[in-house]
């Protein structure tokens, strides 16, 4: 089916199409193939590699869910914290006063800029000389400090960009209303933002999910990642362990993709339960409609109905 973006392939264009299809999955096949057989030359796929994950109770009760544990701790305090963080921040950015303005947008830059495991290390080191913190709990407070200070800037304009993407019609019909500019970015316009940032903030969690690696590797916290170096040495497999702890990651974060997924189409289908659902396409930019409108229409509704 043609549209605006993309024409029906003809007949030459489908055989072009599925010779590309058919190339790609040799090559694929191919590179399989050589890649088992140099771990089989190197007795990697060899029973006593991989037979403590089916066999060795201890191999997750000890080393892999524990590790997935902590490693979803971390993400859920850094995403605890960022989140409403980053939504503070990006609404700052949006003030018409230049002196929240520019000062927000300075913070947002300065930690957007900074490597997040650059924060983690400052951090961890802030923590050992001016407070108290055990040094059991260190790695973990530093870890989901320097999450939350890159990704609530990350998230800060991610805010930003989804407000902004709203059409103009929706702040004019809530001004033509009367309601102030703090009603108008709370029941206005990030209900309906909210939706449209749903894909950009579930790649953020995953990326947090992913980042609490690096406090593993350089800070000691006993994550998933972490606990590879602890399980290949007592059973003699490092490419199994990694392979294995690469594909936990995968399920996780696909579980965590599947899930916006749902949850954006659950939002988009309740559209008269909030005005996040609200479709953008939906909205008469010119007549002011949409939201604000709707919010109109309940208010004088609930002062004893419409004049």
């Amino acid at each position: 089916m043609s549209s605006v973006l993309y024409d029906t392939p003809g007949p030459k264009a489908k055989r072009r199409n599925g010779l590309y299809t058919a190339l790609f999955v040799a090559v694929l096949a191919l590179g399989t193939w050589w890649v088992l057989s140099v771990m089989a030359d190197e007795g990697e796929l060899t029973a006593a590699k991989w037979s403590p994950f089916v066999t060795d109770s201890r191999v997750w009760t000890t080393y892999l869910l524990p590790g997935l544990g902590e490693t979803l701790r971390a993400a859920a305090l850094a995403l605890v914290i960022a989140l409403p963080l980053g939504a503070l921040l990006g609404i700052a950015r949006l003030s018409d006063h230049a002196w929240v303005r520019v000062p927000v947008g300075t913070v947002v830059e300065f930690f957007r800029a900074i490597p997040v495991l650059l924060m983690m290390i400052f951090a961890s080191a802030l923590y050992r000389e001016f407070t108290t913190i055990g040094s059991d709990l260190r790695p973990l407070y530093a870890v989901v400090t320097g999450l939350v200070l890159y990704n609530a800037s990350v998230i800060a304009e991610i805010v930003r960009a989804g407000i902004l993407a709203l059409p103009h019609g929706q702040t004019d019909a809530a001004k033509a209303i009367g309601m102030r500019k703090g009603q108008t970015m709370l029941y206005v316009l990030l209900p309906q933002a909210v939706t449209a940032m749903l894909p950009a903030l579930v790649s953020q969690l995953v990326v947090i999910v992913k980042d609490t690696a690096l406090g593993g590797a350089v800070l000691g916290l006993a994550e998933l990642m972490s606990q590879v170096r602890t399980l290949s040495a007592n059973y003699s497999n490092i490419i199994a362990t990694l392979i294995v702890v690469a594909v936990i990651y995968i399920v996780v974060n696909t579980a965590l993709t599947q899930f916006a997924s749902w949850l954006e189409g659950a939002l988009r289908r309740g559209k008269r339960t909030t005005g996040a659902t609200v479709d953008i396409t939906e909205i008469d930019t010119d007549m002011g409609g949409g939201v604000a409108a709707e919010v109109a229409d309940d208010e004088l509704g609930g002062r004893g109905g419409r004049t």
